[in-house]
């Protein structure tokens, strides 16, 4: 499944050739429960899978099972990721003048603890720095020590957990949850964000699209303010029996998004046991004829 996982990452980069790539976390099975000797094996394994060539840039947020859930989440764990990523809690990046932001799902808590502190902190800083690219002449006694400030754009809000909802009942997505589980309700600061931490992130950030991952299931939902959110599924065969990924184009003032779906294990599975029955049914029918014209 690796393998599937680097022919379809390489096949899609050839063809598409992205200025950026953005993943959604969970980019280890056991980031946080490996030492940093298997860390680092983890990373070099991810480079070589998801290897990008020079100058496409790399989007990297992160995810439960890279650094744990909230109540495991070591300071030691998140160090390491974002120094390994070169990211943050809350992190803004600019690329052609559209303004990226990744967030840490997990620490969106808001109960005190020193990781969520710096996130919110990092949260209200980001928010003051979009309020005075937008409108500097009004916020100026709040800009002065900004420096140079990026153009204002809405932003891309990356994130791990999608934002709060329900359920995935409303997906209508061709990947979308199995209808066994569709109906399972979403537990808060689980399987999605609070909807607390919902609220803050939409205020403070006010995104024009949201991508989010963590529930391997794809889904389109649409927030307050018709603010689009796609969920995206797994790229593994191993938590997706038709993994997808999201191909992107983003101006300034706009954006198109389209679904780019990966063929099916079972397909593929399907193909190579047909493949080999007519193997072996043609090496029996041309054995048999073999044997037919020695005995003549």
């Amino acid at each position: 499944r690796e393998w599937q996982m680097y022919c379809a990452f390489q096949t899609a980069m050839w063809i598409h050739k992205p200025d950026a790539v953005a993943f959604l976390g969970d980019i280890f099975d056991e980031g946080h429960f490996s030492d940093d000797l298997e860390f680092k094996r983890y990373m070099d394994r991810f480079y070589d899978l998801f290897y990008v060539p020079k100058g496409t840039y790399v989007l990297v947020a992160v995810g439960n099972h890279d650094v744990g859930f909230h109540y495991r989440m070591l300071r030691h764990f998140t160090d390491r990721f974002e120094s390994g990523f070169n990211t943050s809690s809350v992190q803004m990046t600019v690329l052609k003048g559209n303004i990226f932001v990744t967030i840490n799902s997990m620490a969106m808590h808001g109960d005190g603890c020193s990781l969520c502190e710096e996130a919110e902190y990092r949260l209200d800083h980001l928010r003051t720095v979009l309020q005075c690219s937008q409108d500097q002449g009004r916020m100026a006694h709040q800009c002065t020590n900004m420096g140079n400030l990026p153009a204002y754009s809405r932003p891309i809000l990356l994130q791990h957990f999608p934002l709060y909802r329900a359920s995935d009942d409303a997906c209508t997505e061709p990947d979308a949850a199995p209808p066994s589980l569709k109906h399972e309700k979403f537990r808060e600061k689980w399987e999605c964000l609070s909807k607390l931490a919902t609220r803050k992130v939409l205020q403070k950030v006010k995104p024009r699209v949201v991508f989010s991952g963590h529930t391997h299931h794809g889904c389109l939902i649409t927030h307050k303010d018709d603010i689009p959110e796609w969920t995206l599924p797994s790229f593994s065969w191993r938590n997706k029996n038709n993994p997808s990924f999201a191909l992107a184009s983003f101006t300034p003032t706009n954006f198109s998004v389209c679904k780019c779906y990966m063929p099916q294990e079972s397909t593929v599975i399907t193909t190579y046991v047909q493949g080999t029955a007519v193997c072996l049914v043609g090496w029996w029918a041309l054995s048999r004829y073999l044997d037919r014209y020695r005995s003549r």
